[in-house]
């Protein structure tokens, strides 16, 4: 549950069939548009693609950002516990963690769930946020690609080469941790910032020699013929939090519902964890995506709910410094104060 959207996902498939023919086709407070050889050819917009209101009783309504497909709307209803949550809630989806941070700090969205990076890159642009639940992914999760045609065996061979990530995404922190382990940096190659569905088709049109993403697009672009040169077993965090707004836990009766909301949502995670094929077989039906590829990528992303700690900010702190040494980010700040342990 990382972040994407059946409107991307669908998006993909088109891209791929655009590629195919021949046709090239997961944020706020981002400065990466002025790194060097950075090239943005698709933004992300922060307003959502879709959204639903499902719960009962009484009480506001809890604004959850989410991504359709493999989102917490998704596994929860898998899970069989939609129908357990005790209040309204609206899930709002977009294509990717940036997006939704953006829209959370415009107030429009209580809490989500996104990776480790656009919590760092929120934080850094001013944004009101509080990490309120976090969860380790399977290493194989992340990931960076290079085409089947493609030379590229391994990340020392990407000096010189273009690669695409969604701007201010988990595959950010990924591409630069795995840069800067291999004695490279942003300066070496050529970032073009794409959404997925966008780097579906640079990847297989060949106007990008590599593609660092999350799952289910590794597994999708796998299936394809991709080839995984890394993934997350040496590079990254593997960590995704569940962020909420400022404003939302300072309202007591929100804050309550954040408390149920976190509850059974882990409980998912913990079912999905242990029937991998039932949770790939509904994300493969609400993407449209292959069950092989979403059953892999069940497998592969499996997601163990735990408590914030003073780790956590620890981990995040190691984003701030890298981005920011990096050039980046403009500030080398202090994560602490936008993590809480008062949810756990």
């Amino acid at each position: 549950m990382r972040t994407h959207a059946p409107t991307a996902l669908a998006a993909t498939t088109l891209a791929i069939a655009l590629a195919a023919c021949g046709s090239s086709a997961k944020n706020a407070g981002s400065s990466l548009g002025s790194a060097a050889g950075a090239k943005s050819s698709t933004s992300a917009s922060a307003a959502p693609k879709t959204s639903t209101t499902v719960g009962h009783g009484s009480g506001p309504t809890l604004n959850v950002g989410d991504q359709a497909g493999d989102g917490a709307q998704a596994l929860l209803t898998a899970a069989g516990l939609l129908n357990k949550l005790p209040f309204p809630v609206k899930f709002a989806d977009f294509t990717s963690g940036p997006p939704i941070l953006q829209a959370e700090s415009s107030g429009s969205i209580d809490i989500a769930q996104v990776g480790d990076a656009p919590p760092v890159f929120a934080a850094s642009g001013g944004a009101d946020i509080q990490l309120v639940s976090q969860v380790v992914n399977g290493p194989a999760a992340s990931a960076i690609l290079a085409s089947k045609a493609s030379k590229i065996t391994s990340p020392s061979q990407l000096k010189g080469k273009r690669i695409a990530v969604t701007q201010g995404s988990s595959a950010d922190y990924f591409l630069l941790d795995l840069l800067q382990k291999n004695h490279l940096t942003v300066h070496d190659v050529t970032l073009d910032y794409l959404q997925p569905a966008a780097a579906t088709a640079a990847l297989q049109s060949g106007s990008v020699d590599a593609w660092a993403t999350w799952s289910p697009y590794i597994e999708q672009a796998s299936a394809n013929g991709a080839k995984v040169i890394a993934d997350g077993s040496k590079y990254g965090s593997n960590y995704a939090y569940q962020v909420a707004s400022k404003a939302a836990i300072t309202n007591p009766a929100k804050a309550k519902e954040i408390k149920q909301y976190l509850a059974i949502v882990n409980k998912a995670h913990i079912w999905a964890n242990s029937h991998p094929a039932a949770w790939g077989a509904l994300w493969a039906k609400s993407t449209g995506l292959p069950a092989k590829v979403t059953i892999k990528g069940a497998k592969d992303d499996w997601e163990k709910p735990q408590p914030i700690s003073g780790q956590t900010a620890t981990a995040e702190q190691g984003l701030v410094s890298a981005f920011y040494k990096a050039g980046l980010i403009p500030q080398n700040y202090s994560f602490k104060k936008y993590v809480s342990t008062a949810f756990n």
